[in-house]
C-alpha cells in the first residue's frame, strides 16, 4: 500500500521557524510507527513515568542539532539551583527547588528555615487534627484558603487530586477572587460551620487587594456570626509583609513564611501547598519526595534521560521557538481535571513576556488550555482533529483505574477499560489528520506522583525560557494589569466623591470628566458610572438618554 503524504514541518538550525522550509513527510505505517514508538519512548522507573515523543513530527536530525542549546539550558538550571541570581529584574534568587531538598539550598539559613517550616507544619497539623488547636465551636472540620494565583490554583489542584472525602481530615474551600456573589457562595456554605473552620490566608506581600478583600469579607462574617476571626485564623506571607504585622498585631494562631526566592507558580512544595495539603490528610512528604525524585532525574545532561529537557525540546519544536502552536493537555482521570488550569498560571505566566533577557521584543508565549478526557471527546476533540491545526495535545494518561477491583460493564472490559479504549483511539485518530501529540504515562494518582507531576513540568518550564531565553520568574504583565486597576479604583474615588458633593446635580460624561480634569478617561467615567449604578450602596445612578453623550450620572 502507498503511503500516504502530508505537509510538515522540516526542522533545521538554520532555518527553525521558517514556515516557507517544508518537506513532505510520511504519515508512518504501523511497522514504522511502531520502530518510532521505540526510539522515542522513555521510561523513568524511579519515578514511575513514561513519556512518549513519537507522536511529534520532528526529524531524526533535531536531537543532535539541539544539543548545544540543551547544554546551556542545563547549565543555566546548575546556575539557578546553586543559588545564582535567576530572576535579575526583581534581583532575587530562585530556590523551589530547594523547598524539597534543602541540602542544596545556598546557606545555613535558609536549610533551616526551610527545614523548620516542615516542622511547624506537621506539628501544628498534629495539634489541629488532635483537637489541641480548634476553633471556636469544637475541634476544626474545614479549612478555607483566601488567596489567588499561585496562592490556590496548586493548593486546589492538590486538593481536588488526593482528595478522599472517608478519609480527608477536614475539608478544603477556596475563595480565590474578589468576586462579591463567588464570596457569599461560599460563606453560605460555610455559615453553620464557621466556628469549626480554619482560615488560611494567603499573600506574599500582603498587599495582593483580591486576597485583602476576600480576607475582610470573611473576616466581618465571622464578627457578624459573633466570632473571633483571629482565633480561628493563619497566615502565610512574606515576613513583615502587610498582612504579617496585621496577623500580629491580631493574634492570629499561627504564621507561616513566604519567601522571596518562591515565586508563587511554583510555591506547592511550600508552606503554600504543604500547610493545607497537611491538614486535609495528604502524605506531604511522599509529595515533597515525588518532587525531589523527580528533580534528581531531570538534572541529567543528557536528552535521552531527562524527561523535562523533552517538554521544552517538544514546546520549542512545535511552536517554532515562538509559540506558534498551543498547548492542549487532556488528562484522561477526573482527579486531574484541574492540572490544565494549574499548568496555565504556570506555563503562561512563566514564560509569556514581551521582552527577552537581552532587552529584544520577542512576544513569547504558549496558550495552554484543556481538562479531561473522555469528556472533552465529546467537546472540543472535533476541532482538534478536524479545525484550525494551532495546537499540539499533552495527554496525561493514568494506568491504575481505582484501588478496587472493577466490574465488568461488557464481557471482560471495565469503564476503566472504555477510558484507555478512548485515550488510545483519540491519541491514533488526531495522529491519522497530522495533529501532533506526547503522552505522558504514570501509574496512579498518590502523592508521589503528583509531586513528580508537579516538578516535571517545573524544570521543563526553566528549560524552554533558556532555550528562548526569557526570564521565567518574573511577572511584570500582571503587575501593569495591577496598576492599571489601582488607577480605575482611584478615578472612582473621585467620581463618588464629586457626585456626592454635588448631590442635586446630574452630570454628562464630558462634565464629570472636565470637572475631575480627566479629558481623556471619558470611557473610563462611562463604565466605572455603569458598575456604580448596577449597585445599590453605590448611591449612583444613571439617567440613561437616547445617546451616551447625553446620558447623566448622579448620586442619589
Amino acid at each position: 500500500m502507498p503511503l500516504s503524504y502530508n505537509y510538515v514541518r522540516f526542522v533545521s538550525r538554520a532555518n527553525f521557524g521558517n514556515r516557507q522550509n517544508l518537506k513532505l513527510m510520511p504519515l508512518l505505517d504501523s511497522d514504522q510507527l511502531w520502530e518510532r514508538f521505540k526510539k522515542y519512548y522513555f521510561e523513568f522507573p524511579s519515578i514511575n513515568l513514561g513519556l512518549d515523543i513519537s507522536r511529534m513530527n520532528f526529524g531524526d536530525e533535531l536531537i543532535e542539532e539541539f544539543r548545544p542549546r540543551l547544554e546551556e539550558a542545563f547549565q543555566a538550571m546548575d546556575a539557578l539551583e546553586s543559588g545564582s541570581i535567576a530572576n535579575p529584574d526583581e534581583n532575587r534568587m530562585v530556590g523551589h527547588y530547594w523547598l524539597r531538598n534543602p541540602k542544596l539550598a545556598p546557606s545555613p539559613e535558609i536549610r533551616t528555615s526551610i527545614n523548620q517550616t516542615i516542622e511547624n507544619i506537621t506539628n501544628f497539623t498534629a495539634e489541629v487534627h488532635d483537637g489541641k488547636i480548634r476553633g471556636e465551636d469544637g475541634p476544626f472540620k474545614n479549612f478555607l484558603i483566601v488567596g489567588i494565583g499561585g496562592s490556590a490554583l496548586g493548593p486546589q489542584f492538590v486538593s481536588n487530586a488526593l482528595s478522599n472525602p472517608n478519609e480527608d481530615n477536614l475539608t478544603a474551600w477556596f475563595i480565590d477572587n474578589t468576586d462579591p456573589d463567588g464570596i457569599d457562595q461560599i460563606k453560605a456554605k460555610l455559615s453553620n460551620l464557621l466556628g469549626k473552620t480554619l482560615i488560611i490566608v494567603i499573600s506574599k506581600s500582603g498587599g495582593t487587594k483580591e486576597t485583602r478583600n476576600g480576607m475582610l469579607e470573611i473576616q466581618n462574617y465571622y464578627r457578624s456570626k459573633g466570632l473571633d476571626f483571629a482565633k480561628h485564623a493563619v497566615a502565610i506571607t512574606g515576613e513583615g509583609s502587610a498582612l504579617d504585622k496585621v496577623a500580629k498585631s491580631e493574634n492570629w494562631i499561627r504564621r507561616f513564611p513566604m519567601w522571596d526566592w518562591v515565586g508563587g507558580r511554583t510555591s506547592e512544595t511550600s508552606a503554600v501547598g504543604l500547610l493545607p495539603a497537611s491538614l486535609q490528610g495528604i502524605d506531604i512528604q511522599s509529595l515533597l519526595n515525588g518532587a525531589k525524585e523527580c528533580d534528581e532525574v531531570t538534572r541529567k545532561k543528557s536528552f535521552e534521560e531527562n524527561p523535562a529537557a523533552q517538554l521544552a525540546l517538544m514546546w520549542y519544536y512545535s511552536g517554532d521557538g515562538v509559540g506558534k502552536k498551543d498547548m492542549v493537555i487532556l488528562p484522561y482521570k477526573d482527579r486531574l481535571e484541574l492540572f490544565s488550569k494549574y499548568l496555565q498560571q504556570l506555563v503562561m505566566e512563566s514564560i509569556g513576556k514581551e521582552r527577552d533577557l537581552a532587552g529584544i521584543v520577542v512576544n513569547q508565549g504558549i496558550a495552554v488550555y484543556g481538562n479531561k478526557g473522555s469528556t472533552d471527546q465529546h467537546a472540543y476533540v472535533q476541532q482538534l482533529r478536524e479545525g484550525v491545526h494551532n495546537f499540539f495535545v499533552t495527554f496525561i494518561r493514568v494506568l491504575r483505574d481505582r484501588k478496587e477491583k472493577s466490574i465488568e460493564v461488557e464481557e471482560s472490559i471495565t469503564s476503566g477499560d472504555y477510558l484507555d479504549g478512548f485515550y488510545q483511539g483519540t491519541r491514533k485518530a488526531l495522529y491519522e489528520n497530522q495533529r501532533e501529540s506526547i503522552t505522558i504515562n504514570i501509574t496512579n494518582i498518590d502523592s508521589f506522583n503528583i509531586g513528580v507531576l508537579i516538578a516535571l513540568y517545573e524544570r521543563a518550564v526553566g528549560y524552554y525560557s533558556t532555550l528562548v531565553n526569557i526570564n521565567a520568574y518574573h511577572q511584570p504583565g500582571v503587575e501593569a494589569g495591577k496598576k492599571a486597576a489601582e488607577e480605575i479604583i482611584d478615578l472612582q474615588v473621585k467620581i463618588a466623591v464629586f457626585l456626592k458633593k454635588n448631590r442635586n446635580n446630574a452630570y454628562t460624561i464630558e462634565q464629570i470628566a472636565d470637572a475631575l480634569g480627566e479629558p481623556k478617561k471619558r470611557e473610563e467615567i462611562y463604565h466605572i458610572g455603569l458598575h456604580l449604578s448596577s449597585n445599590p450602596s453605590s448611591e449612583i445612578e444613571i439617567n440613561k438618554d437616547d445617546s451616551i453623550d447625553s446620558l447623566t450620572i448622579s448620586a442619589r
